[in-house]
């Protein structure tokens, strides 16, 4: 299996403005989120890089970019049908290739030599199957992520053979379908926000929305592809910083921050900032 393509999903009404908003990168200049999202798809060696959005946003998207080794192709999702279309909406660009998929409102900080696309990727390639990146996440954040339970894969370490998915649960409910062996108490296996998927996603979703007034999510999609196919979740050496949560974007440009050159300077102005609204 060779990943050579991925796509990324920015039509959501209320997430398509995070990938436009500024940042300042590692190296200490302003970015868009979006440019960081692909240039963590181009660290993992893929150039040609599907984004979904919502019509009329092309030209918005366009402007953000400054990326020069990238090919995008820009695909509407004509009617708001959910996150499950949205990713349908990208099949022909696909053409039946294994991709990576990745969602608009994260960023990411490796914790090692290899970026956390570029790990996922290895994964996926070595074993040949679908793969969803995953981080050990405490139970109060569970309602802000999907999460797995499985079984410890013989593929490799931080592998598991995933059996169930749910979209967002709550710690009851984590705690009565989804234990993973190995993790802390009081910890799941959550969705990082960049799976490798098969094409066989696809004939998936395509049933789902044959369904009236049907809006599939991924983990509809996920669940099924897991009863048909060696589906793996992967624990990832990196952090994901959601954009959408409260302070989302200054604790994903803080992160940036402190993983760049100007580390020094940032811990300075930290210590200043917090020594200055002590005597308030």
């Amino acid at each position: 299996m060779k990943i050579q393509k991925a796509v990324i999903t920015a039509a959501g009404r209320n997430q398509r403005h995070l990938p436009l908003q500024t940042l300042v990168d590692r190296e200490g200049f302003p970015r868009s989120a979006l440019n960081l999202l692909i240039e963590e798809i181009t660290s993992a060696q893929i150039q040609d890089i599907g984004i979904v959005i919502a019509p009329g946003d092309e030209a918005l998207f366009k402007e953000s970019v400054d990326v020069t080794n990238a090919k995008l192709t820009f695909i509407e999702q004509d009617k708001p049908l959910g996150y499950g279309h949205a990713i349908h909406c990208a099949k022909s660009f696909v053409e039946g290739d294994p991709f990576l998929l990745m969602v608009s409102d994260h960023l990411y900080v490796s914790d090692s030599d290899a970026s956390c696309a570029r790990q996922l990727v290895n994964t996926a390639e070595k074993l040949g199957s679908s793969v969803s990146a995953v981080q050990a996440t405490h139970e109060g954040k569970l309602t802000d992520f999907g999460a797995v339970g499985g079984t410890l894969s013989s593929g490799g370490k931080n592998l598991y053979a995933i059996d169930k998915i749910l979209e967002k649960p709550t710690p009851t409910q984590a705690e009565q379908e989804i234990l993973v062996p190995g993790l802390r108490m009081g910890h799941y296996l959550c969705f990082f926000g960049m799976h490798i998927l098969t094409h066989k996603i696809f004939e998936i979703l395509e049933e789902l929305l044959k369904k009236k007034d049907a809006k599939p999510s991924l983990s509809d999609a996920l669940q099924i592809l897991a009863k048909q196919e060696q589906y793996l979740a992967s624990i990832i050496q990196g952090r994901r910083y959601d954009l959408e949560n409260r302070y989302g974007m200054l604790t994903a440009q803080m992160a940036l921050a402190l993983d760049g050159r100007h580390r020094e300077e940032v811990l300075t102005q930290l210590v200043e900032l917090l020594a200055e609204s002590k005597h308030k």
